[in-house]
């Protein structure tokens, strides 16, 4: 018999970012409910990646005995007030397999008590006024509000004349004996398909990984997302001429010939231009992109880049449905390879930050907040204190900001407010009356990812320079704005060992920039 629901909240998905949700709904006592289609939290991992190793770090010797530091090393734990639990209790692997992070999420949902219907497909949601979804069975959940937290699920399959020709990531054999002495092509340049080349490396003839554009590689831009060290074996392999190539150009076309296939290459850094070659196998690694199928018409999210995510407002809300709203992997379009929240080190931190927004708006629940004595020394020390520990500033880098909000009631402070949102509210009344604001981020140099950090032709900035603006390591970054235009920023001196407490090198040169914007006139902020 089916059933009907009335929810002021409706969570699609109980992976990692669906339960980040369910956590904070429980603690503030709404009437919420996570749907999930599998039977157990994070099905999606029970699948990939398909080699079963994930490239989150997971560090449990850090030499701190602080939980908030702790999590700058921990990229797979979700956050609680208890801090726990922990993935890093779960096992001792830097990069853990996926099956802990399953035995985790399970965990974690028992633990915290959150309300889960398992094997619930939705398979529709309407908005004829409030939101109302209907699963595979029959019951339907009506719903104030809905955040999707289903990621990205759908393989992204490109324009590609004959791409059905090729074995999909989710499809291929992971067994390296399957390719034994074969020609292999991989057909994207990500991590699946480093990862799938890396596999197959002890058995294929030849293996050739394609796509289009410069190779990225995360430890120079410093996004994570982009090709990891522990997946980039393949290029060694490459550089040493053994048999293996990278193929920077477009794939144009394949076609069966015989019990093989023909593959046209268009080529961007070498003078053909075109060549077809040979492979006994063609993978598509392409990655993922999100399924709109479930919405109805009138309430279904607009999708941008490529139609692989919804198009998302600075509080994560659709921009043409409004109410609904993401959380998650698929919120890595407002960062879009440049911070982390498409990974769960990001977006647990922006799950937090979605919830705030929400208590304020529809429960007026101010955003958290210290009051501080408008002096340049206190503001210094609290920024200091928040530089050197938070792992939110830290992981959402230049994504986040602490804020000093200025205004006729002296200084507030806030901490891990989306940057774009804080700068779209901060003169609307959401976070009181505001003159002007500071903002305090932890961010990369300009053109960071231009320099080879192991080159030692580059210097870096000294440690003892007090004027931290040339630096190319993550550091401090302190803005005021007035208006909604920015009136001055400094920068705080990068350190080895990421600690800003010197008194000559942080504090004294953030102390001096700081006078005249607080504890100043009102009109003059």
């Amino acid at each position: 018999m089916s059933e009907e629901y009335s929810l002021d909240y409706l969570v699609i998905g109980a992976g990692p970012a669906g339960l980040q949700a369910g956590y904070y709904l429980e603690q503030a006592g709404r009437n919420y409910l996570i749907v999930e289609s599998g039977e157990s939290p994070g099905t999606f991992f029970a699948d990939f990646p398909r080699h079963r190793k994930l490239i989150s770090i997971n560090k449990v010797h850090t030499g701190w005995d602080d939980p908030e530091l702790n999590l700058r090393t921990d990229w797979n734990s979700l956050l609680s007030e208890e801090n726990a639990p922990l993935l890093t209790s779960y096992t001792p692997r830097y990069f853990p397999a996926a099956d802990d992070l399953l035995g985790y999420l399970a965990d974690y949902a028992e633990t915290h008590r959150l309300r889960i219907r398992y094997g619930t497909r939705i398979v529709e949601v309407a908005k004829p006024g409030e939101f109302v979804a209907r699963d595979e069975d029959g019951n339907t959940y009506r719903a104030a509000r809905v955040i999707v937290a289903t990621g990205v699920t759908q393989p992204y399959i490109p324009d590609i004349d004959g791409v059905e020709l090729a074995e999909p990531y989710t499809e291929m054999s992971v067994d390296p004996e399957d390719y034994t002495g074969q020609r292999v092509l991989i057909i994207g340049r990500g991590n699946s398909a480093f990862e799938t080349a890396d596999g197959l490396i002890e058995n294929a003839a030849v293996i050739h990984v394609a796509g289009s554009g410069s190779l990225k590689l995360a430890w120079q831009t410093h996004f994570v997302g982009h090709l990891r060290a522990v997946n980039n074996n393949f290029l060694d392999t490459y550089q040493l001429k053994s048999q293996n190539a990278l193929l920077d150009g477009k794939i144009l076309g394949i076609r069966a010939d015989g019990d093989s296939y023909l593959v046209r290459v268009s080529f961007e850094r070498v003078d053909e231009v075109v060549k077809e070659i040979r492979y006994d196998r063609v993978l598509l690694a392409t990655g993922f992109r999100f399924d709109a199928s479930m919405f109805a018409p009138e309430c279904r999210p607009e999708l941008t880049i490529n139609d692989r995510f919804p198009d998302q407002t600075a509080a994560w809300e659709s921009v043409n449905v409004p109410g609904l709203h993401f959380a998650g992997t698929i919120t890595q379009v407002r960062d879009f390879k440049k911070s982390t929240s498409g990974f769960i080190h990001g977006f647990r931190y922006g799950v937090r930050a979605l919830h705030r927004i929400l208590e304020r708006r529809d429960h007026e629940v101010a955003w958290p907040g210290t009051t501080l004595p408008e002096t340049p020394e206190a503001v210094t020390d609290a920024i200091i204190e928040r530089v050197n520990r938070s792992s939110a500033l830290w992981q959402l880098f230049g994504f986040l900001a602490d804020a000093v909000l200025l205004g006729p009631d002296g200084a507030r402070y806030a901490e891990e407010v989306p940057l774009d949102h804080l700068h779209e509210t901060a003169h609307t009344g959401e976070f009181g009356e505001v003159d002007s604001y500071l903002t305090i981020t932890l961010e990369y140099g300009a053109d960071h990812d231009r320099v080879n950090p192991f080159d030692v032709e580059h210097s870096r900035t000294s440690q003892q320079d007090t004027r931290g603006l040339d630096g190319r390591y993550l550091h401090p970054v302190v803005r005021h704005f007035r208006g909604g235009a920015l009136v001055a920023e400094h920068h705080i001196t990068e350190n080895l060992e990421n600690e800003w407490d010197s008194e000559q090198v942080h504090r004294a040169p953030l102390r001096e920039f700081l006078r005249g914007r607080v504890a100043a006139p009102a009109g003059a902020r």
